[in-house]
C-alpha cells in the first residue's frame, strides 16, 4: 500500500457526515495530513451557523500540532462527493504561515483516481509572507 492510499483510507475512516445540533454539522469533508516525521493525522470539517467552524485540513493540521509536530509533507482532502480536492484559501494560508520557508514543497492530492498531485507552491506561488 502506497502512502497516498494510506492517506485516502485514513481520511475515509473519519468521514462521517452528521448533524450535531440545530446549528452544527460535521464530517462532510475529511482530511489526512502526512507529517514530515511520517505520521498521519486526520480531521473533519465542522460547520456552524456562524463563522466558528473549521475545515477538515486545518482540523488535521491542528491535530498534528497538538501531537507536537509542525511539518507537513502531504495533504489529502476527501470532499462530500467522495472525490479529492484542494484546500481552501484559509487552509493554504495556515500552511504558509506554519512553514513559511518550505510550504511550496507540500504535496496535495488533486485527483486520487488518476493520482494527480500538485505542490502548494504551484497553486500558491507568491504569498504576502
Amino acid at each position: 500500500m502506497d502512502i497516498w492510499q494510506k492517506l485516502y483510507l485514513s481520511a475515509k475512516s473519519v468521514k462521517n457526515e452528521r448533524r450535531i445540533s440545530d446549528y452544527v454539522t460535521a464530517g462532510e469533508v475529511s482530511a489526512a495530513i502526512l507529517s514530515k516525521s511520517g505520521s498521519i493525522y486526520t480531521g473533519v470539517c465542522v460547520d456552524t451557523c456562524s463563522t466558528l467552524g473549521i475545515c477538515a485540513e486545518r482540523n488535521a493540521i491542528f491535530n498534528m500540532i497538538t501531537n507536537g509536530e509542525n511539518g507537513i509533507d502531504k495533504v489529502l482532502a476527501l470532499m462530500p462527493d467522495g472525490k479529492t480536492g484542494v484546500p481552501c484559501g484559509a487552509c493554504r494560508e495556515l500552511m504558509v504561515q506554519l512553514m513559511p520557508k518550505s510550504y511550496k514543497g507540500i504535496e496535495i492530492m488533486l485527483d486520487y483516481e488518476t493520482r494527480k498531485t500538485v505542490k502548494l507552491g504551484d497553486i500558491t506561488p507568491e504569498w504576502w509572507i
